[in-house]
């Protein structure tokens, strides 16, 4: 037992102590690749179903309408796996194994609580979230098949997605993409079995999402209970605890507000597009969203495994390399979303052509393409500040950022902006919300990162 915790910190001080660039390629590119691949859940599901013959797109529509109720269920995995993960890899940082061994104890009890809480829920008001979120009669049947199996598989869903950020932050990138990348080549080999080969449609797409998911959660926890993690779950550390939960809340709050509201603006979003459009524009809105969760994958995968890293180093007050660090993953960040979102506005029938063959979809598609993902741009200023923020345990400034963006911009400009120009005023909504959340995060780094970086500001992180 000697010999294994020596060797976990070993491994976790290299991150204070590898140069920069071999340290980011070994933690970043194992997490890039298992968010990819992560992504394919729901892009192959969406691929499949849209070309499914004869009722391709109203399927497509259908599934897309359930994206409101899975990303909340996601939500609160977020509140794990970006609240208290980097909490855990700080007091690693501090050098106080056991604490962090009592955030994870906690935040297993809580996915475990929120398991329960959300499937009640969502079985017993399915339908009527369904038809408030967009979906019209052609298209609620497909949706609650569906959504009626994927809601069995709510436990694996937060197992594998909230706890895979322990395993990261132990320095161990590598296990952690492979509990992603067993459950997502199972869902590309079951879903044409099951959708096509079983001619089970929608419900087989959801019943290869749930085994999928279901091998993912089993290979995380095999691993957090086994001997070769550093942070293991013990049933000692999974009582409850509020001084831990309040601050796994106040970090984590951010990314649940970040997540829970992408469903709210699904709504919004597909409530307005059905009023003032039909069911062609939501099917728009599911492609273009899809296209969107492909190319953040990556971003999302490059600050996951950057997180820890900055996080350790700021616990070690090695403020230095901290500053070098976040120089790196906002300038990546950057880059990389400019890049793919002008693909996006330069190509946009050719990416619409992958979700679906129906001419009249691809071509309102191709249409507004380029107006709803402008404000991507130069949102990945806020793809890089807004973990930094985490990972510096600055739980207030992310929170606003979030909440900027998202409830005080995009959900009144989705509602506002309709009744004046019609159904291209949901579209404007988002480039809009988008340009100005990435202005104010950006100057709200600039003018809080020097305090930020002190030895008072990390003695108020408890």
């Amino acid at each position: 037992m000697a010999t294994e915790t020596k060797t976990a910190m070993t491994r976790e001080e290299r991150m204070a102590t590898q140069p920069i660039g071999r340290l980011m390629a070994s933690m970043t590119l194992p997490a890039i690749l298992a968010q990819i691949i992560n992504i394919l859940y729901s892009i192959i599901d969406r691929i499949y179903i849209g070309h499914m013959e004869g009722v391709g797109a109203n399927a497509l529509t259908g599934v897309g309408v359930t994206f409101c109720i899975t990303v909340f269920i996601s939500a609160f995995s977020a509140f794990i796996s970006n609240g208290a993960a980097p909490l855990a890899a700080i007091w690693l940082g501090k050098g106080d194994r056991e604490h962090a061994e009592k955030i994870l104890g906690n935040s297993v009890s809580f996915l475990l609580i929120c398991t329960v809480l959300l499937m009640a829920f969502f079985y017993a008001f399915q339908r009527p979230l369904l038809y408030l979120f967009g979906a019209s009669d052609a298209t609620v049947g497909y949706a609650m098949d569906y959504l009626s199996i994927y809601l069995l598989g709510t436990l694996f869903v937060e197992l594998a997605l909230g706890l895979n950020a322990f395993i990261i932050c132990q320095s161990q990138p590598r296990i952690a993409m492979f509990s992603v990348l067993i459950g997502a080549v199972a869902n590309i080999v079951l879903d044409p079995v099951f959708i096509f080969g079983l001619h089970l449609g929608v419900k087989g797409a959801a019943i290869a999402t749930v085994i999928s998911q279901g091998l993912s959660a089993s290979w995380v926890m095999s691993f957090l209970l086994g001997k070769k993690t550093s942070l293991r779950v013990r049933r000692s550390c999974m009582r409850l605890e509020g001084r831990i939960l309040g601050s796994v809340f106040s970090l984590g709050i951010s990314p649940f507000i970040m997540n829970a509201t992408e469903s709210f603006i699904s709504i919004v979003l597909n409530h307005g597009l059905q009023a003032y459009g039909g069911d062609l524009h939501v099917g728009s809105l599911t492609i273009m969203q899809s296209i969107m969760q492909l190319f953040s994958a990556p971003i999302n995968g490059f600050t996951q495994g950057m997180t820890p890293i900055v996080s350790y180093n700021y616990g070690a007050r090695n403020f230095n390399r901290v500053k070098q660090l976040y120089r790196w993953m906002i300038g990546m960040c950057f880059g990389f979303r400019f890049l793919s979102t002008a693909t996006t506005m330069i190509l946009p029938g050719f990416y619409a052509g992958f979700f679906t063959n129906e001419t009249q979809l691809v071509a309102l598609t191709g249409e507004v393409m380029p107006l709803f993902m402008a404000g991507m741009l130069v949102f990945g200023l806020q793809n890089g500040i807004q973990p930094t923020f985490l990972a510096l345990g600055q739980a207030k400034i992310s929170l606003f950022i979030a909440v900027l963006r998202k409830i005080i911009l995009l959900i009144p400009l989705a509602i506002i902006l309709p009744r004046f120009m019609g159904v291209m005023g949901v579209y404007w909504a988002e480039p809009i919300s988008d340009t100005i959340s990435a202005a104010t995060a950006s100057v709200l780094f600039l003018l809080n990162i020097r305090k930020i970086l002190s030895e008072e500001s990390l003695a108020k992180i408890q």
